[in-house]
C-alpha cells in the first residue's frame, strides 16, 4: 500500500516526498513494536503474612515511543480490578483493598515493580502488568501469585483415663494429632512400637485451607503403660514431631520373693516380700496360707512377711499374697519347703554361665580340629592312592575297558582286508613289534572275499593252506611271541583235540593250531599275519 505513495507523480514541478517519509516512519515503528515487550515472573508464591515482589519491566523502548502510564490489575473470573497505577503526570495511585499493602519500588518508564506486604489468602490469583505507550498502544504480561498457608500443628492426649480391662478387645483413642489450616494439606504419621492403628480425617475450609486430623486407637493394656507415641507432621520441607507417654491404669501383677530354696531348720532371719506391678500402686497387701493361718511367729509389715526366730518345720507351706489397687486385685503364691540341713552351696549363677560358655567353646574347637584332621587324612590317602596307581609298571596296571567297535553297515570286501607276509629273516623282529590285539572272530561274512566264500558253496578258502604253512614254519617263534602278550590281553585259544571233539559236517574257515600248541585260534580279520 506504500508503493503508490512512493511512486506518486510530480505536482506543479515539485516532488511529493511526504508519502515516502511517512512510509519509512511507519516501517520503523512496526519494526520497533516487534521488539518491545513487558517482562514479569510467570509464577510467584509466598506464605500468608509474608511480603512478595511482583516484578515488571518494559524492555527495548524506542526513543520515539512515549510511555504514558503503568497499571497493575488483578484478574478475577474474567474481570479486571485495578490494584496500583503509576502516571508520570499524576503520580502513584493505590486502590483499596490494597491501599495499605501495595507500593511501587521505583516507578519509571521502564520499571513497574510493586511490593505486596502481609499476604492474605485472598491475594492469590492472576495479576496483569500493563504499559500504555504512544503511538504503539498498550503492552502487558500476566503472572500467577500463589499464597501458601503454614498449618498449625499440635498433639492432644485423650481426656479419658485409660484403664486396662482384662479380656477386653475394645479399642479407644489414646492420642490425636492435628494439622490445621494448611495449604496445601499436611501429611500426618505416627511413630511407635505400640500395636495400635491410626485413622485419618481431612476437613476443607472455606478459605481454601485443609485441616488434617489423625487419631491413634489402641486396646489399653499393661504393656502400653509409659510407652512413647510420636506424632509426625510433614509440610513442604518442614517436619514437626511431638511425643507423649501413655498412662494406662491396670490391676496388680504379683510375685513373691525371698525363698531361695534353702530354708533349713534353725536358719535365722528369713522373710518373704510381695512385689506388685500396678498403676496406681497397690494400696493394700494381705498375706495368708493356702492350708490355714500364718505361723505364730510370722509378722506382716505391709508387703513383707517377717519370721521371728529360727526356721522350723512349721514354716513349710504355700504362702499367698494379695495386692489391691483402684483397678482391682490379684494374688501371687509361693511354695516353701524346710529341710533338715542346709543344701551344699555351688558356684554362683554367673560363674556357672562363664564355665558353661568356656566348655561349649572348647567343644566347638575340638570338633572343628577333628573335622579338619579327618579331612586332611582322607585327602592324603586319596593322593597316595593316585600316586601308587601312577607308579605301577605297565604289566600291573588294570586293563582299559574294551572299546566298542562300530557296527559295520556294509559287509567287508577284498579291499577292506590287508594281508601282511613276513620275511623269514625278520620274522622274529616283526612279530615282536606287532601291536597287541585281541582275537577277532568274524562269523557274519556274507560276501565273497579272497579268503573265504559263502558257506552255501561248501568249499574251503584257498588261502587257508597258505596261513597253515606259514604258522607251521614259524612254530619256533611261537613261544617268544606269546611271552610278549600281557596277561590282560591273552587271546582266546583251544587245542586241536577240542576242535576234533566238535567236528561238524560244515567246513572250517579258521585255522586251528596243532595239538599241544599255545598259538591263538586265528580267523580272517582286517589284518592277518
Amino acid at each position: 500500500m506504500l508503493l503508490p505513495w512512493i511512486m506518486a507523480p510530480r505536482r506543479n514541478g515539485r516532488c511529493l516526498c511526504w508519502p515516502l517519509t511517512i512510509s519509512v516512519f511507519l516501517a520503523s515503528v512496526f519494526q520497533g513494536v516487534q521488539s518491545q515487550m513487558v517482562l514479569v515472573n510467570e509464577t510467584v508464591s509466598g506464605y500468608t503474612g509474608d511480603d512478595v515482589m511482583l516484578h515488571c519491566n518494559f524492555v527495548n523502548p524506542l526513543p520515539s515511543v512515549k510511555i504514558t502510564q503503568v497499571t497493575w490489575q488483578k484478574s478475577t473470573n474474567g474481570s479486571k480490578q485495578n490494584v496500583a497505577i503509576y502516571n508520570p503526570a499524576m503520580g502513584v495511585s493505590i486502590l483499596p483493598p490494597y491501599k495499605e499493602r501495595v507500593s511501587f519500588l521505583s516507578p519509571s518508564f521502564r520499571d513497574g515493580t510493586i511490593k505486596l506486604t502481609r499476604l492474605q489468602l485472598e491475594d492469590e490469583g492472576s495479576y496483569i502488568c500493563e504499559f500504555a505507550t504512544f503511538p504503539t498502544g498498550n503492552r502487558e504480561s500476566q503472572l500467577n501469585l500463589t499464597v501458601l498457608s503454614k498449618p498449625v500443628n499440635h498433639m492432644e492426649g485423650t481426656s479419658n483415663q485409660l484403664i486396662a480391662v482384662p479380656g477386653s478387645t475394645k479399642k479407644v483413642v489414646v492420642a490425636t494429632c492435628i494439622s490445621a489450616n494448611g495449604k496445601p494439606p499436611s501429611s500426618v504419621n505416627w511413630e511407635t512400637k505400640l500395636k495400635g492403628e491410626p485413622e485419618y480425617q481431612e476437613i476443607k475450609n472455606d478459605n481454601g485451607t485443609v485441616t488434617v486430623i489423625s487419631r491413634y486407637l489402641l486396646v489399653p493394656n499393661r504393656e502400653a503403660h509409659q510407652q512413647p507415641l510420636t506424632c509426625v507432621i510433614n509440610y513442604q520441607t518442614e517436619r514437626y514431631t511431638q511425643t507423649t507417654l501413655l498412662s494406662v491404669q491396670y490391676e496388680p501383677h504379683v510375685t513373691i520373693e525371698g525363698f531361695d530354696g534353702n530354708w533349713y531348720v534353725r536358719r535365722p532371719e528369713v522373710k518373704l516380700t510381695c512385689t506388685a506391678d500396678a498403676n496406681p500402686p497397690p494400696s493394700l497387701y494381705e498375706w495368708r496360707m493356702a492350708n490355714g493361718s500364718l505361723p505364730d511367729n510370722a509378722v506382716v509389715n505391709n508387703n513383707t512377711l517377717h519370721f521371728r526366730g529360727e526356721v522350723t518345720y512349721g514354716f513349710s507351706g504355700t504362702y499367698i499374697c494379695e495386692a489391691k489397687n483402684a483397678v482391682g486385685s490379684r494374688t501371687g503364691q509361693i511354695e516353701v519347703n524346710v529341710t533338715d540341713k542346709p543344701l551344699p552351696q555351688g558356684p554362683s549363677g554367673s560363674l556357672l554361665g562363664i564355665i558353661g560358655g568356656l566348655v561349649a567353646a572348647l567343644l566347638l574347637i575340638i570338633a572343628a580340629v577333628s573335622a579338619f584332621v579327618v579331612r586332611r587324612k582322607k585327602q592324603k590317602q586319596r593322593s597316595d592312592t593316585d600316586s601308587d596307581m601312577t607308579d605301577l609298571p605297565p604289566t600291573h596296571k588294570p586293563a582299559p575297558p574294551p572299546k566298542r567297535k562300530p557296527e559295520m553297515k556294509t559287509p567287508l570286501t577284498a579291499h577292506d582286508i590287508q594281508v601282511v607276509h613276513l620275511d623269514p629273516v625278520k620274522a622274529k623282529e616283526e612279530i615282536i613289534t606287532l601291536p597287541i590285539q585281541t582275537t577277532y572272530y568274524d562269523l557274519s561274512a556274507s560276501t565273497n572275499s579272497p579268503y573265504c566264500e559263502k558257506r552255501r558253496f561248501g568249499e574251503h578258502c584257498p588261502q587257508i593252506s597258505e596261513v597253515r604253512n606259514f604258522l607251521s614254519a614259524r612254530c619256533s617263534h611261537e613261544e617268544e611271541y606269546l611271552d610278549q602278550l600281557h596277561p590282560a590281553y591273552v587271546p582266546l585259544s583251544f587245542y586241536l583235540q577240542d576242535s576234533i571233539a566238535r567236528q561238524t559236517p560244515e567246513p572250517n574257515f579258521c585255522y586251528a593250531p596243532p595239538a599241544g600248541s599255545r598259538a591263538p585260534y586265528v580267523c580272517p580279520k582286517e589284518q592277518y599275519v
